[in-house]
């Protein structure tokens, strides 16, 4: 049996890929070294936010199967590497799992197939990591005897208007004939696909979409700190500012950056630039000074809200609610909420959390919402899902800070 295509990791990235090829006819193979993984998605059973049970049982009922056997790579016409990379202590990517996932399919790889490297890294992986390990494996040549591309994922979870279907994907070949290869595979299930001169071009301008929302957050966020001092209501500023039809896009503070894409790509090229040029990329490293300490400046708004009372915040019971990164979804992938909570613990206080995707965390948990809210000295909210009614939970709170600027009740207090 041969495949059209095998994605190896099977997370947040690689599983809505294989959904969209399976669902356009393609025969795809799903590799992946956890067997867990696997065999949940055998069985019927997904794993991340945007796929159903239902959505993996009609995958399997196109044809598509999970396996942790790396000989199957073989009958693939095209491999597609969708797997993490965390930022390692020195402020790179660590690319162990890209390098494992290369060395399977380098083991594996036959003359004409197509390699594509989507996880998100810095300019040159594709051609100075991946391409030596699979010639090496192989004994074949790039652009020779088989296609090498880089395609940066552009996966946001929770995103109910934009999937993987209907967001452009960005291709760059090692070679104009491997950019061809790579637009032709993409084009069979995806609506637009967009070329770059080569696989350095595509690396960066992954990293150059994030870091434009990571600088344009660090700016929100050092303006919101002002703001409240100078009694400024930011998110009415913001308003104000995004009526203007050109030349400006609303960003919005909040308790921290959380995901994968705005806390950790930008490092990717920061850490690049200094390693291979010597000098740094001074906007990316103010930013990440600027968001990396929000969580330790809301902490120290909550204890002066709690001191203006004159409640202690060692022993204060205090409610956060919403510890996922983002709205409407369980991924906690660097949570603001994480460090916040260690901020506030540190200083003593009790806290408890509350939130409809998430059962256990490293704090108690609360089913009683409105009765914990009440009860509560201070009541954050973190992550604004949309089960909750802000403006009702501030008008139960005894003190509520709003984090995301949702409520417009005066008994909340905006960041």
């Amino acid at each position: 049996m041969s495949f059209d295509a095998v994605i190896l990791g099977l997370g947040y990235v690689g599983l809505p890929l294989a959904q969209q090829a399976t669902r356009a006819g393609l025969t795809v193979l799903g590799f992946d070294v956890n067997a867990r993984v696997a065999d949940s998605l055998n069985a019927g059973r997904s794993h991340v936010d945007d796929l159903s049970d239902a959505d993996v049982a009609e995958m399997t009922a196109g044809g598509f199967r999970a396996t942790t056997d790396e000989s199957l790579i073989a009958q693939a016409r095209t491999a597609v590497i969708c797997v993490p990379t965390p930022l390692s202590e020195g402020d790179g990517p660590d690319l162990r799992a890209v390098t494992g996932a290369t060395e399977a399919v380098g083991r594996n790889l036959r003359p004409g197939m197509l390699v594509v490297l989507e996880s998100t890294t810095y300019p040159g992986t594709t051609d100075d990591v991946v391409r030596p390990l699979l010639e090496k494996l192989s004994g074949l040549t790039a652009g020779i005897d088989f296609h090498l591309a880089f395609s940066p994922e552009r996966i946001d979870p929770g995103n109910e208007r934009f999937g993987a279907h209907n967001t452009p994907k960005v291709v760059g070949g090692f070679t104009p004939a491997c950019t061809d290869r790579v637009a032709e595979f993409y084009g069979r299930f995806i609506q637009t696909v967009v070329r770059t001169r080569g696989t350095r071009e595509a690396e960066t301008a992954k990293l150059l979409e994030n870091t434009y929302r990571h600088v344009n957050i660090a700016l929100v966020n050092e303006m919101a700190r002002f703001c409240h001092e100078l009694d400024i209501d930011l998110w009415d500023v913001i308003h104000a500012a995004s009526t203007k039809p050109f030349g400006f896009q609303a960003f919005y503070p909040g308790p921290g950056v959380g995901g994968h894409c705005i806390p950790i790509d930008p490092n990717y090229l920061s850490h690049n630039v200094r390693s291979k040029l010597g000098y740094p990329f001074r906007f990316v490293e103010l930013a990440q000074e600027i968001n990396a300490t929000m969580p330790a400046y809301v902490a120290r708004r909550a204890q002066n809200l709690l001191n203006a009372d004159g409640v202690a915040v060692h022993g204060a019971k205090i409610l956060l609610l919403g510890v996922t990164y983002k709205p409407n979804i369980a991924d906690q992938r660097e949570s603001p909420a994480t460090p916040l909570a260690r901020q506030l613990a540190s200083l003593g206080a009790e806290l408890t959390f509350h939130d409809p995707y998430v059962t256990e965390w490293n704090v108690p948990r609360t089913d009683d919402l409105e009765g914990a809210a009440a009860a509560a000295d201070l009541v954050i909210l973190v992550t604004h899902h949309r089960d909750y009614d802000a403006d009702h939970l501030a008008g139960l709170a005894k003190r509520f800070f709003d984090t995301r600027g949702v409520t417009s009740t005066r008994e909340a207090h905006r960041l």
